[in-house]
């Protein structure tokens, strides 16, 4: 006679306590576990971050069937924990926006206790605003899906503009690179009275001058228009630049249509160099050949988004910010304050 095995979950359990110890409740001491995922647009970046926090990447299976669908399933249990994906909103936008909805979904139905968005580049952040009839709003649109995706908070860097905080009905931590640039360019010697901040448009005027304190510089700012999208042209300067070093400030690089318009303005004006820096540097088709072309001395980006390193030009220069976004996510686990990280001062709108 052979003795047949118990079935998984039929085993005898043995009480804990003897029945007169016991009591009406079970107390459980804190416990909070933080995990890390990264989605399929810039990890890279995930890899960094979890190095700063001494941890791994989760483990999450990502692919995408042949009729394009995209499929998600995390490897370990994450239930009751605290989990954080990184996913950027570069190119394609709408691909790793879609993926980011469906880790977000997947990680609610797995049971994890808050799932917090990191968003170094929020996708759809141009169209903020309607600027003509018809149009959509599809920052808004973005914040919609998801938060009917289930998200609990959101991390994101140098937001286009400040309302799309205002789209969320759960938190937005809203993270800067300005210290970052201000600190490389003081390292640099720029700064002071021969150096001036310069604003490539009017609602960047805050921003910069914010940058120009950093620097002890002075403020100019540039009078653009748009004759269409993602083609800017430059009118006129406002401030004194002749004779000094300029430094323009911007959320982020497209074509580079405005910097290169810019450089050409200041140059006119009588700026000695241009230097340029911006938090996200997408560069879709030939805006490396056009910067490498330009006016700017140098332009300095962010790894927010992936950069070539290839076929990127000697004059663009990225900056890390794992440790800035780690810190971050490492104080939201904490419980702590986000804004700490910046001194309160990384209200730039």
């Amino acid at each position: 006679m052979t003795e047949s095995a118990t079935l998984p979950g039929l085993e005898t359990v043995e009480p804990v306590l003897p029945v007169s110890e016991r009591t009406p409740w079970i107390e459980r001491g804190p416990q909070k576990r933080l995990m890390l995922f990264s989605g399929r647009s810039n990890p890279e970046l995930a890899e960094k971050i979890a190095d700063k926090l001494a941890l791994t990447l989760g483990e999450v299976e990502l692919k995408t069937f042949a009729n394009g669908e995209t499929y998600v399933r995390y490897h370990e249990s994450i239930r009751g924990c605290d989990v954080f994906i990184v996913q950027s909103g570069n190119a394609p936008v709408n691909d790793h926006l879609v993926e980011l909805l469906i880790m977000i979904q997947a990680a609610t139905l797995a049971s994890a206790k808050r799932i917090t968005a990191v968003i170094p580049w929020f996708p759809y952040s141009r169209q903020d605003k309607k600027s003509a009839p018809r149009e959509p709003i599809t920052a808004r649109l973005v914040a919609d899906a998801l938060e009917s995706a289930g998200v609990d908070r959101v991390v994101s860097m140098d937001l286009h503009a400040g309302q799309i905080q205002g789209f969320f009905n759960v938190p937005v931590d809203h993270m800067t690179a300005l210290q970052l640039f201000a600190q490389y360019y003081r390292d640099k010697g720029l700064s002071g009275e021969d150096v001036v901040a310069v604003s490539p448009d009017v609602g960047r005027a805050k921003f910069a001058r914010r940058f120009g304190k950093m620097l002890e510089a002075d403020l100019a700012i540039l009078n653009k228009t748009r004759p269409e999208h993602d083609r800017a042209e430059v009118t006129e300067v406002i401030g004194h630049v002749e004779g000094k070093v300029a430094v323009m400030i911007d959320d982020m690089v497209l074509t580079g249509g405005t910097l290169i318009a810019g450089a050409a303005a200041l140059r006119e004006a009588g700026a000695a160099e241009v230097y340029a820096c911006a938090t996200h540097g997408l560069f879709p088709d030939n805006a490396f050949e056009k910067i490498a072309k330009s006016e700017l001395t140098q332009v300095i980006v962010t790894d927010t988004v992936p950069i070539d390193p290839i076929n990127r030009p000697v004059n663009i220069e990225v900056l890390p910010v794992s440790g800035l976004l780690a810190e971050t996510i490492m104080n939201i686990f904490a419980d702590e304050s986000v804004s700490a990280i910046f001194a309160g001062e990384n209200q730039l709108f």
